[in-house]
């Protein structure tokens, strides 16, 4: 019996279930003419509905999770523009609040203004070790030149994945924007900068027609560079769900699921990244954890474009109760950022951030 190529399966020995296993697909671009759209789930004249296959998989959570933050990036997205004095103290709190071992991991920046880059070099200049700056870019060789100045490790790279994005708004086939994606992911390797790959619009997007072999390429490059090229998850219009037996492209554990299994993605090079349009963010985040992604994407206080982006002292919070531990977290700085926000920035924050840890 072969595979949807025509291939015979292959068996391999898995070492986390200690079980020989077949491996039936290998999943390859579908460059289709017309974009699919999935008009039953988003019709655009009513609510977008949410089907079921009843399909179940594996909860696996990773040994090592932990948070990164986008306050600097998504997160001014919604409020007036942070000054470089804020953001050097906001980013002094969350490495505070993130404890030796790092469990808020990463910050990333804006660097398309004078004012973002000087931002970013002086968080950079303080020598914290967490969380380590990294950058956002579009898929642009001139942004690029942007990371490289700045001598940042690491950057994210817009990849929208969707065929909304992909035909509608760059006018693109698949096989184009595939193309052009992992060109400008060889020119960051090419200068020894990790790659991380914003799987933009993934809730709307064709898992095993685009996303997953988008995704094996990118494992593929991985593995020739020795680079771990990183896929952010990112539910952009918050259309996720975590309900056992939901179908793809809103199935979150399907998504996490189908990245480890299909793709190959290990587990700490997958993050995820909400949005709260349906009020599922947090729930959303955890269930990325819950179900092998490494990594969740956060703002503080949960400010952000729209509904704004998954609360980033909620996931402290949760940490503590998936781990049992608050691995030194110093929860007490959630206070502190809270009535920061308040008092020097203006923002009103949620009131449960005024519970006293």
């Amino acid at each position: 019996m072969g595979n949807e190529n025509g291939q015979k399966p292959k068996t391999h020995f898995n070492k986390k279930t200690n079980l020989l296993e077949r491996e039936y697909y290998h999943h390859t671009l579908q460059d289709v003419e017309e974009p699919n759209l999935f008009r039953e789930i988003f019709n655009y004249t009513e609510v977008p509905k949410v089907i079921f296959n009843r399909r179940v998989v594996p909860m696996e959570m990773p040994e090592n999770i932990w948070i990164t933050d986008t306050t600097f990036r998504d997160g001014q997205q919604s409020t007036a523009p942070f000054s470089v004095e804020q953001i050097v103290h906001i980013y002094k709190l969350l490495s505070k609040l993130g404890g030796e071992k790092g469990l808020i991991r990463q910050a990333e920046f804006f660097l398309y203004t004078d004012k973002d880059r000087k931002a970013a070099e002086e968080c950079m200049n303080l020598g914290l070790e967490f969380p380590e700056v990294t950058s956002w870019i579009r898929a642009n060789p001139k942004d690029f030149e942007l990371v490289k100045s700045m001598g940042i490790r690491e950057t994210g790279i817009l990849v929208s994945c969707s065929d909304y994005h992909i035909f509608k708004k760059m006018n693109m086939t698949r096989g184009q924007a595939m193309e052009k994606y992992l060109s400008i992911v060889s020119a960051a390797l090419e200068q020894g900068i990790v790659p991380r790959c914003h799987f933009e619009d993934i809730t709307r997007a064709d898992f095993y027609g685009f996303v997953v072999p988008f995704a094996i390429e990118l494992m593929n490059l991985s593995k020739q560079s020795g680079i771990p090229i990183k896929i952010r998850a990112c539910d952009t219009l918050g259309y996720g769900v975590c309900y056992t037996g939901a179908a793809l492209p809103r199935s979150v554990p399907g998504i996490i699921y189908g990245l480890r299994q299909y793709a190959g993605v290990p587990s700490e090079q997958i993050e995820w990244h909400g949005h709260n349009d349906f009020y599922k963010v947090v729930t959303n985040a955890s269930t990325a954890w819950l179900y092998g992604c490494s990594s969740v994407n956060c703002s503080v206080l949960g400010i952000g474009e729209r509904t704004g982006n998954c609360p980033l002292e909620a996931m402290a919070i949760e940490y503590c109760q998936l781990k049992g531990t608050d691995d030194g977290m110093n929860l007490s700085v959630i206070t502190e950022l809270a009535d920061y926000f308040e008092k020097e920035i203006g923002y009103a924050e949620n009131p449960l951030c005024r519970t006293q840890l």
